[in-house]
């Protein structure tokens, strides 16, 4: 028998039931080749599913959709979020889905149940001005390498809306066993997304120049690894490093906000559909693989039309009296097409006419 201590409460495991888990998670690390933390999470997700199934006294194998229905209905009480339990439930069944395809199971019991529903909050985007400000920001203070690098790093989040995972994984150089890398005279980047899926961004003017300043300056810190953001130890920078170094970029800037990674690919995504209205070009630039992901920043995109409509129509006072319009932080009004384009922040995705 092995102990898992999950929180205070220590309780015994059936060592098949742990051998099984880990023969899942090696599964999903090796054969499916999912992101370190996408693996990491799923241990913490089977991690609650095994401690559940032993406090009840029953084997993984022999879990039952009430067992399920009745821990789902714990961690609500709990104070759990229904988007939190929903991705709980995703792992649990892939476990599941995973045990019957090695003919161990006959049934999948988190097949049907639900998570608790709950509303769809919009993602969290800067606006125009306060994106351009946070990308122009230079701060005189640091030392010259970290201030090359922490501009290119924001410029490109923010130009090519990419991931965090995506970004730590570009290389210098291409190469056979590079996850992505910067093509500069064809200005593309080339990123290892979601699923191991690969696409190509467009790279804006303002990155490709902060790149090249980054580039000139690499050389200093440049050891043997072929990132292409390194630490002073000439390492490749981890994600936790990132997003501190932007909190404090964007709060040295003057946004009222501190801004994470995933902040810059939304305000990305809804400065493209603002300009464009083309929502299959913003799903392919953003590597969706479902359009209903995108359809999020439709949203996004109507409060910024509500915003200028109450800001520009003769009549939008007695619609504000009657229905107040709701808000969102950091959305604010877009500058025409052509300004972004001058600031080369924005890839702009032109409509066509008529």
């Amino acid at each position: 028998m092995n102990r898992l201590n999950p929180g205070a409460q220590t309780v015994p495991v059936d060592a098949d039931d742990a051998a099984l888990l880990h023969a899942y998670l090696t599964h999903v690390r090796v054969e499916k080749r999912l992101a370190e933390r996408t693996v990491a999470l799923y241990t913490l997700d089977l991690e609650k599913l095994i401690h559940q199934a032993a406090i009840s006294g029953v084997g993984l194998r022999r879990v039952q959709s009430a067992h399920i229905r009745r821990w789902v209905a714990q961690m609500h009480s709990g104070g759990r979020s229904a988007r939190g339990i929903a991705l709980i439930l995703s792992g649990w069944r892939g476990f599941y889905v995973w045990l019957g395809r090695q003919g161990l199971l006959d049934h999948n019991p988190v097949q049907g149940v639900r998570a608790p529903k709950a509303g769809k909050p919009l993602p969290k985007a800067l606006g125009v001005d306060e994106s351009v400000q946070l990308a122009s920001h230079v701060e005189e203070g640091d030392d010259p390498h970290l201030e090359a690098r922490d501009a290119a790093i924001t410029e490109l989040l923010y130009g090519c809306g990419l991931r965090i995972g995506e970004l730590v994984g570009l290389d210098v150089v291409a190469s056979g066993g590079a996850r992505g890398w910067i093509d500069a005279p064809a200005g593309e980047a080339h990123v290892l997304g979601k699923g191991s899926k690969r696409r190509s961004v467009p790279v804006g003017r303002a990155a490709l120049a902060a790149l090249e300043r980054w580039l000139l300056l690499r050389t200093d810190w440049a050891g043997g690894d072929p990132a292409l953001f390194l630490g002073r130890h000439g390492q490749r920078l981890t994600p936790q490093h990132i997003r501190v170094r932007l909190k404090r970029r964007s709060l040295l800037a003057g946004l009222s906000t501190p801004v994470h990674p995933h902040m810059l690919r939304h305000s990305y995504a809804s400065h493209v559909l603002q300009s464009s209205g083309d929502l299959r070009a913003v799903q392919e630039l953003l590597g969706h693989a479902s359009i209903g992901t995108t359809q999020i920043y439709t949203r996004l995109d109507f409060q910024h039309l509500a915003q200028v409509y109450d800001a520009a129509h003769p009549r939008a006072q007695a619609r504000r009296s009657a229905f107040p319009a709701p808000t969102v932080s950091g959305s604010e009004d877009v500058p025409p097409p052509s300004a972004d384009e001058q600031n080369g922040h924005v890839p702009l995705l032109k409509k066509k006419p008529g």
